[in-house]
């Protein structure tokens, strides 16, 4: 009886050395990975067909007008502050777009840091946690978003036109992220297994914060 005692507590202490280990390793790369990332969210009033035709309208407007200032950023902190310069210009083209369509909601933009889920834009998948993000929120900003990455600027490469599109997107990354964060969020492999593995690192993350 004690040794399957003694067995059973080392079973725990070894699964909580492991939670422990693994936590702090996906912390640490999701921390690393974040710091080298602006992502870009524009979230819809509500989940109505209306309202998320209307997000796609305003995204469709604010990159339209923001891709060519961000185009040839060189380094996190020029976007930044191209994106700061541009703020109060790109808030009311999101409010034209919003009034041209026959609504009366508010806009509100700013560039923040927001927690994020595990998400998945192209081939990339990014692991949950907090990031530096320029947001657009409509009106009581309650339905789905869009996202992507605006530094680098892949928010400005087409990821539904093929293998071309792919290998811009793989290359902006690569000059972005070491070799390891590169390996560990692109999905192109095996999409099911980062996603997968990702969603196993948030759960560690939770038991361990005690969410």
């Amino acid at each position: 009886m004690k040794k399957v005692l003694a067995i059973m507590i080392s079973l725990i202490v070894l699964t909580g050395s492991v939670l422990v280990v693994s936590y702090i390793k996906a912390d640490a790369s999701q921390k690393s990975i974040a710091n080298k990332l602006i992502r870009f969210h524009v979230i819809a009033n509500s989940d109505s067909t209306e309202d998320q035709a209307l997000k796609l309208k305003v995204r469709d407007n604010v990159l339209k007008y923001i891709s060519p200032k961000l185009k040839n950023s060189k380094s996190i902190d020029e976007s930044r502050e191209i994106i700061k310069e541009n703020n109060d210009v790109i808030n009311k083209i999101a409010e034209k777009t919003v009034e041209e369509n026959g609504y009366t909601y508010t806009v509100k933009s700013k560039l923040s840091h927001e927690n994020f889920p595990v998400k998945t834009y192209g081939n990339i998948t990014l692991p949950q946690g907090n990031y530096e993000a320029y947001r657009i929120i409509i009106g009581n900003g309650q339905g789905h978003n869009w996202w992507c990455v605006m530094f680098p600027p892949l928010c400005f490469t087409d990821i539904t036109k093929g293998d071309v599109e792919v290998k811009k997107t793989d290359d902006m990354m690569k000059k972005t992220l070491s070799e390891e964060e590169y390996e560990l969020v692109n999905d192109d492999i095996d999409k099911n297994k980062v996603v997968f593995k990702f969603k196993i690192a948030e759960k560690i993350k939770e038991v361990y914060e005690g969410k």
